[in-house]
C-alpha cells in the first residue's frame, strides 16, 4: 500500500517539534507548558495544507510516541471530515489503503492510537460511499473483502478486522448534532445505501465468528487480553448491527423501553432460524460476566424485532423461544448477581411485553411457569432496594404494562396476574418502608430525596395497585394504622417532655414510613381510570383519604414546634392527585368516595373538602414560607384550584379564601415580607396570579372592592416611594427598599397576569399609573446594575403591556394606549441607557444574567407594545412625541453591544429578538430603511445566520423578517423605475444593497442551498422570500443555477436543468399574491424532484456530493 504524499516534501524539523508538543502535553507537569502545548496542537490540526497531511504521515511513519501517532489520526479525521473536502479522491483513496495496511503490519499498537486509525477509516469510508473510480465501481465500498484479510490472520488481526466493521456500523448510523440539521438527506442516503448492501452480510459474519468462538469457549482464555478483546468487539459488532437507526427514526436512547428494531424483510431468514436467538442465550450462559451483558444487549434487540416481520405463527414461535430463554435465565439466576447483567436482564423482560400483546404471552406453553418465576424475581429485587435501583423502573414498568392490558385481552387463557400483583405490590411497599431505618442507621442515599424518581415509581405502581384493588388499600390501611398510632403516641409524649433520644430516632423513623405511606396512597388514588373502576373503589379511596387528613391535623398542630418537610412534600403530593381525582368539574359528588368522608370525617360536599384544602394551602404558606419545594406546589395547588370553573366559585365562597384575599400581608404570610431572601420571594407572582383569579370572579365593576384588595400593595408602595425619594440622602435605607420593590414587582406581574378582562385591568392601570409607575422608574434608575430588581421590574412592564385576551381595548376617547406605550418607552430607555453606560467589564459567564436576560425582556416588551394593536404610532411623529423613536433607537444601540455570535447562543434572547425584528420588517419598515448602514448589514448579517438556526421558530422568523426587507426594497426599486426616476441614493436601504450586492446574492445562495440540500423542516416559509431574492439578484441567480448544474454528475446535468427551468415556468416578474402562490407550488415540486434524485446513487469522478456545491 503506498504513501499519499509526494515523498520529495520532507518537514523533518516541524515533525520533530510536533512530536515534543505531543509528549509536553501528556507528560509535562508545568500547567503553561501543557496549555502553550495545547494550543500549538490545535493550530496544527486546524491546518488545510499538503504539508499537513505530509506531517501527519511522517509522524506516523517514524512511530517514536503512541502520542503522536493518535495526533496523526485524529488530524487526518478532521482533515477528512471537513467540508467542502480539499482533499482529492486519489488521496482519500490512498489514505485508506494506508492506514489498512499501517494497521495491518502493526497490529500491538496502543488501543487509543488503534482505535484512532479504526475511526479514520470509518469515517473516510462513509463519506466516500459515494465516490465512484468507474460507473458500479466504488471506491470505497469493499469493506469486508478489505476486512477478511485480517479475519485470517493472528488473533490481534481478527481483533482490528472486527473492530473495522463495529467502528463502520457505528459511523455509518451516527451524525454530529452540527450537520443534523444541515446534511440529513445525504447522512440517511448513505446508511440506506450501507444498510442494503453491507450490513446484513456484516451481522451474518458476526454470528458465524460469535458461533465459533461459542464452541471454542471451552478452550479460550478469558483472561488473555487479545482473547477477551476479540470477544468484546464480536459481541460490539453484532449489537452496533442489531441497534442500527433502519429506518432513519433515530430513536431517543431515554424511551428505551418504546424502540421498536425496525428489522429489513430481507434479514427475516435470520429470524425464523430460531438458532440465532438461541446463540445470544447461550453466550450470556457461556460467557464471563465481564462479556455477558452485551450478549443480553443483542437479546433486548432480538425481542425488539417488528411484529409485522413475521406471521402469526411465526411470531408465536419466536415469542416462545424468547419466553423459554427468560425461563432458564430464572431458573439459573447465579450471572444475574452482576449488576450489568441485572439491568440489561430487566430490559428484556420488559421489551417482551413493550413488543408483544398480553394476549400473545399468555398462549406461550410454558406462560405460567414464567409469570410465576418473573414474578418472584421482581419481589426478590424490590426487596434488595439498594441493588441496581436504576433497573427497578423497567421490572414496574413490566407489570404496570401487563396490567394496563387485561381489560383489552381477548384470550381465554388465565393471565394469573391477580395472584402475582399483589405480591409485587406488597413487596414494593414493605421493602421502601424497612428501607428508612436502615437509611438512616447507615447514612445512606435516602431513596426519599428524588422526587422524580419517586413520582415515576409510584405512577407505575397506581396501575399495578389498581389490579386486585382491596388487596391493595388493605395493605395500605393496615400499615398506615399502625405507623401513624404508633406516631401519635411519640407524639404525645415529646410534648408532655416524655421523650428520650432513642424515641427522638423512632420518631424520624415513622416519619421517614409516613412519607411513603402518603406518597403511595396518592398514587393508588392517582391510578383511579374512570372507565375502569367501582364503586367499591371510591370507598376504598375515602377510607385512604380519611387516614391521610387524620395524620394532617396531627402534624399541622405540632407545626409552631416544628414539621417533618419532606412529610409536608409527600403531603402537598397527595393533594395534588386528590385534587386531579376528586375535585373539580369532573367528579360525580354522589359517589361513595364522598360519603365516607361524610361518614368519617363530617365533610358533607365538595365545598366543605376545598376549605380543607384552602387550610392546609395557608397553613404551609405561614409555616413553610422558607422551604423553596413546599412553598412552591403548594402555591401551585393554589393556582389550579384557582384555574377549574367549578371549584373557583365555590372557593371565593369559603371564608379561608375570604381570608386570604382580604389579609395577604407578611404577618399572616411571612414569605411577603422584607425579612425573606431575594430568592423565596420569586414565588409571590404566583401567589398573586391565583389571589388574582380568586378576586375577579365576583369583581365586576366594583372598584371599591378592588380598592380595599389593594390596599396592604397601596402602603407598601407608598413606603417605597417615600424610601426612594430619600435615595440621594446618607438616611437611605437601601435594602429595605431595594427588597420592597422587588417584592411589589412581582406581585403586581401575578395581577397583571391574572387581570385579563378589560374592565379589571383598566382598574389596576388607573391605580398603577401615574402614581406608582414613577416609583418603578426610579427604582430602575437606582438599581440598574442589579438584576435582582430590574428583572422583575422589567418582566412586570412586558406582562403591563401585552394584550392579552384583547384586555386592551381602549374607549376612543382615552390616551391610555398611548400613555402605556410612553412608560414603557421611558423604562426601556432609562434601563439601555444605564446598561450601557456600564461598558463591557462583566465576565462571560456573567453575560446573560447580568446584561442579556434585561436586554431579551426589553425586546418581549417592545415587541409586545408594537403588535398589541392598541397604539396609532403614526401619531408619535404627527405631534413630536420622541417616544417610538427613543425605544427604537435605544433597540438599536442595544443590539450594537450584543456580539453577534451570542444572538444565537441564549436561545431566550434569540426568539425575543427575532419575533421583534419580524414585527419591524412587518409594520415600521420605514424606520428600519433610515437606519445607519453598518447597522442595517448588522440585522441583515443576523437574519442570514438565523435562516441556519437549529430552532423552527427562529429559522420562520427569519424567512419573514426576509420576505417584509427584500419586498419593499424590491416595491421601492419597482416603483421609482416606473415613474423615472433615478435618484435612489436617497432610501438607506437601497443604498447599502446598491453597493453592498453581495449581502443579498449571499442570502439567495443560502436560500436556495438550504431548499435543495438540507432537511428543510419550513419550506413554504423559505419559499417566501425566495422569489422577491430571485427576482432582485436575476443575473446572479443565472450564475448560480449553472454552477450547480456543472457539479452535478453528467448523467443528471440535464434533469436538473429542467427542474430549474420548471421553477420558474409561469413566474412573472411580480409580488402579487397570486404570482408568490404559483413559485411557492413550483418550488415544492422543484424540492421533491431534488430530493429524489438524491435518495438513487450519484457517481461522482470528484469528492464533493451534490449537497456540498453551493458555497458561495
Amino acid at each position: 500500500m503506498g504513501s499519499f504524499l509526494d515523498s520529495n516534501e520532507m518537514h523533518s524539523k516541524e515533525v520533530v517539534k510536533l512530536e515534543l508538543l505531543c509528549k509536553q502535553l501528556h507528560e509535562a507537569s508545568d500547567g503553561v507548558r501543557r496549555q502553550e502545548a495545547e494550543k500549538a496542537l490545535v493550530e496544527f490540526q486546524s491546518g488545510r495544507s499538503a504539508a499537513t497531511l505530509t506531517q501527519c504521515q511522517m509522524l506516523l511513519d517514524r512511530a517514536q510516541s503512541s502520542y503522536s501517532q493518535y495526533l496523526a489520526a485524529t488530524t487526518l479525521t478532521k482533515l477528512v471530515s471537513r467540508n467542502p473536502c480539499t482533499l482529492s479522491l486519489q488521496q482519500r483513496i490512498d489514505i485508506r489503503n494506508y492506514v489498512l495496511n499501517y494497521l495491518a503490519t502493526r497490529p500491538k499498537l496502543v488501543h487509543y492510537v488503534t482505535q484512532g486509525l479504526v475511526v479514520l477509516f470509518g469515517r473516510i469510508t462513509k463519506l466516500g460511499w459515494f465516490d465512484g473510480l468507474e460507473k458500479e465501481d466504488w471506491a470505497f465500498r469493499n469493506v469486508v473483502g478489505d476486512v477478511s484479510q485480517f479475519l485470517q490472520g493472528s488473533v490481534e488481526h481478527c481483533v482490528i478486522g472486527v473492530q473495522l466493521l463495529a467502528q463502520l456500523t457505528a459511523e455509518m448510523n451516527q451524525i454530529s448534532e452540527s450537520d443534523a440539521n444541515k446534511s440529513l438527506t445525504k447522512h440517511r442516503k448513505i446508511a440506506s445505501s450501507f444498510r442494503d448492501t453491507q450490513l446484513y452480510d456484516i451481522f451474518q459474519l458476526s454470528c458465524t465468528l460469535l458461533r465459533t468462538a461459542l464452541e471454542s469457549s471451552k478452550t479460550l482464555n478469558f483472561n488473555d487480553e487479545s482473547q477477551h478483546g476479540l470477544m468484546t468487539n464480536l459481541l460490539r459488532l453484532a449489537l452496533n448491527c442489531l441497534t442500527f437507526d433502519f429506518i432513519g427514526t433515530s430513536v431517543d436512547e431515554s424511551s428505551d423501553d418504546l424502540g421498536t428494531v425496525q428489522i429489513p424483510t430481507s434479514w427475516r431468514p435470520a429470524f425464523l432460524d430460531f438458532s440465532t436467538v438461541q446463540l445470544f442465550f447461550d453466550l450470556y450462559a457461556s460467557l464471563p460476566t465481564s462479556l455477558s451483558p452485551v450478549a443480553l444487549s443483542c437479546l433486548v434487540q432480538i425481542a425488539s424485532v417488528r411484529r409485522t416481520l413475521f406471521s402469526n405463527e411465526e411470531r408465536a414461535k419466536f415469542l416462545s423461544q424468547l419466553v423459554n430463554g427468560v425461563r432458564k435465565i430464572l431458573q439459573n439466576p447465579q450471572g444475574l448477581s452482576d449488576p450489568s447483567n441485572y439491568h440489561e436482564f430487566c430490559r428484556l423482560l420488559l421489551r417482551l411485553k413493550s413488543n408483544y400483546q398480553l394476549g400473545e404471552l399468555v398462549t406461550v406453553e410454558h406462560y405460567p411457569d414464567a409469570i410465576q418465576l418473573i414474578a418472584k424475581f421482581t419481589v426478590e429485587s424490590l426487596n434488595m432496594w439498594q441493588f441496581a435501583p436504576n433497573s427497578v423502573h423497567y421490572l414496574l414498568s413490566l407489570w404496570q404494562r401487563m396490567v394496563g392490558s387485561v381489560p383489552y385481552m381477548k384470550a381465554t387463557e388465565p393471565h394469573l396476574l391477580e395472584t402475582y400483583t399483589p405480591e409485587v405490590v406488597r413487596a414494593y411497599v414493605s421493602s421502601r418502608l424497612e428501607s428508612v431505618s436502615v437509611v438512616l442507621r447507615d447514612g445512606l442515599d435516602d431513596p426519599l430525596d428524588d422526587v422524580t424518581v419517586i413520582q415515576q415509581q409510584l405512577d407505575q405502581l397506581s396501575t399495578i395497585g389498581r389490579c386486585e384493588y382491596a388487596k391493595t388499600c388493605a395493605l395500605l390501611v393496615q400499615l398506615f394504622e399502625q405507623t401513624a398510632q404508633r406516631y401519635q403516641e411519640l407524639i404525645s409524649a415529646r410534648m408532655n417532655n416524655r421523650s428520650q433520644q432513642h424515641t427522638i430516632e423512632e420518631i424520624a423513623i415513622l416519619e421517614g414510613q409516613l412519607t411513603w405511606l402518603v406518597y403511595m396512597i396518592g398514587s393508588a388514588i392517582g391510578g383511579r381510570v374512570s372507565f375502569n373502576t367501582s364503586d367499591d373503589h371510591d370507598a376504598m379511596d375515602g377510607e385512604l383519604v380519611c387516614r391521610v387528613l387524620q395524620l394532617m391535623n396531627l402534624t399541622d398542630s405540632c407545626l409552631p414546634q416544628g414539621g417533618c418537610e419532606r412529610l409536608e412534600v409527600a403531603t402537598i403530593s397527595f393533594f395534588e392527585q386528590f385534587r386531579k381525582i376528586y375535585v373539580g368539574d369532573q367528579v360525580h359528588k354522589t359517589s361513595k368516595f364522598y360519603r365516607r368522608l361524610s361518614e368519617i370525617l363530617g365533610l358533607n360536599d365538595e365545598s366543605m373538602v376545598l376549605a380543607v384544602f384552602v387550610r392546609k394551602i395557608i397553613t404551609n404558606l405561614k409555616y413553610w414560607g422558607h422551604c423553596e419545594q413546599i412553598l412552591t406546589r403548594t402555591l401551585t395547588l393554589l393556582s389550579d384550584l384557582s384555574i377549574s370553573y367549578n371549584s373557583v366559585r365555590k372557593l371565593v365562597k369559603l371564608e379561608e379564601v375570604q381570608f386570604m384575599l382580604n389579609n395577604h400581608t407578611s404577618e399572616h404570610f411571612p414569605f411577603l415580607g422584607v425579612g425573606v431572601s431575594v430568592q423565596e420571594m420569586r414565588s409571590r407572582t404566583l401567589f398573586y396570579t391565583s389571589l388574582g383569579r380568586l378576586l375577579m370572579v365576583d369583581l365586576g365593576e366594583d372598584e371599591e372592592k378592588f380598592t380595599q384588595f389593594m390596599l396592604p400593595i397601596t402602603s407598601a408602595f407608598d413606603s417605597v416611594g417615600r424610601l426612594l425619594a430619600q435615595a440621594e440622602t446618607p438616611v437611605f435605607q437601601a435594602e429595605e427598599a431595594k427588597k420592597g420593590l422587588i417584592g411589589l414587582a412581582r406581585d403586581l406581574r401575578g395581577l397583571a397576569y391574572a387581570f385579563n378582562t378589560k374592565t379589571s385591568y383598566m382598574m389596576l392601570f388607573d391605580w398603577i399609573y401615574p402614581t406608582y409607575t414613577g416609583v418603578l422608574v426610579r427604582g430602575v434608575e437606582i438599581w440598574s446594575h442589579d438584576p435582582q430588581v430590574t428583572t422583575p421590574v422589567l418582566k412586570l412592564f412586558a406582562e403591563l403591556v401585552q394584550n392579552r385576551s384583547q384586555r386592551l381595548q381602549f374607549d376612543v376617547s382615552s390616551p391610555n394606549g398611548i400613555l402605556l406605550f410612553r412608560e414603557a418607552s421611558k423604562v426601556i430607555c432609562t434601563y439601555g441607557s444605564r446598561i450601557l453606560a456600564q461598558g463591557d467589564n462583566i465576565p462571560k459567564d456573567q453575560m446573560y444574567p447580568m446584561r442579556l436576560k434585561g436586554i431579551s425582556i426589553c425586546f418581549s416588551m417592545l415587541k409586545a407594545a408594537l403588535c398589541g394593536n392598541y397604539v396609532n404610532f403614526g401619531v408619535f411623529r404627527l405631534y413630536g412625541d420622541d417616544a417610538l423613536d427613543s425605544a427604537l433607537h435605544t433597540f438599536v444601540k442595544l443590539l450594537l453591544s450584543i456580539p453577534q455570535s451570542d444572538l444565537l447562543v441564549y436561545p431566550k434572547l434569540s426568539q425575543t429578538y427575532y419575533v421583534l425584528l419580524e414585527c419591524l420588517a412587518q409594520d415600521h419598515m420605514n424606520f428600519l430603511s433610515t437606519l445607519e448602514p453598518n447597522v442595517f448589514l448588522y440585522v441583515l448579517s443576523s437574519i442570514s445566520e438565523g435562516l441556519s438556526a437549529i430552532d423552527t421558530m427562529v429559522c420562520s422568523g427569519c424567512c419573514a423578517t426576509l420576505d417584509h426587507i427584500v419586498s419593499y426594497l424590491y416595491k421601492v426599486l419597482h416603483n421609482k423605475s416606473k415613474k423615472g426616476t433615478v435618484d435612489l441614493e436617497s432610501d438607506a436601504l437601497v443604498r447599502v444593497m446598491k453597493h453592498q450586492p453581495s449581502i443579498l446574492q449571499q442570502m439567495l445562495a443560502t436560500v436556495l442551498n438550504i431548499i435543495m440540500f438540507e432537511d428543510c423542516r419550513n419550506q413554504w416559509s423559505m419559499s417566501r422570500p425566495l422569489l422577491p431574492l430571485i427576482l432582485l439578484n436575476n443575473e446572479y441567480f443565472g450564475q448560480l443555477r449553472q454552477q450547480i448544474i456543472s457539479q452535478q454528475a453528467p448523467d443528471k446535468q440535464g434533469a436538473m436543468a429542467q427542474w430549474f427551468d420548471s421553477l420558474m415556468e409561469g413566474i412573472e416578474p411580480n409580488l402579487l399574491t397570486k404570482n408568490r402562490d404559483k413559485f411557492t407550488q413550483n418550488l415544492s415540486v422543484f424540492r421533491r424532484d431534488i430530493n429524489d434524485s438524491l435518495k438513487g446513487p450519484v457517481t461522482s469522478s470528484g469528492g464533493g456530493s451534490s449537497s456540498e456545491m453551493m458555497t458561495s
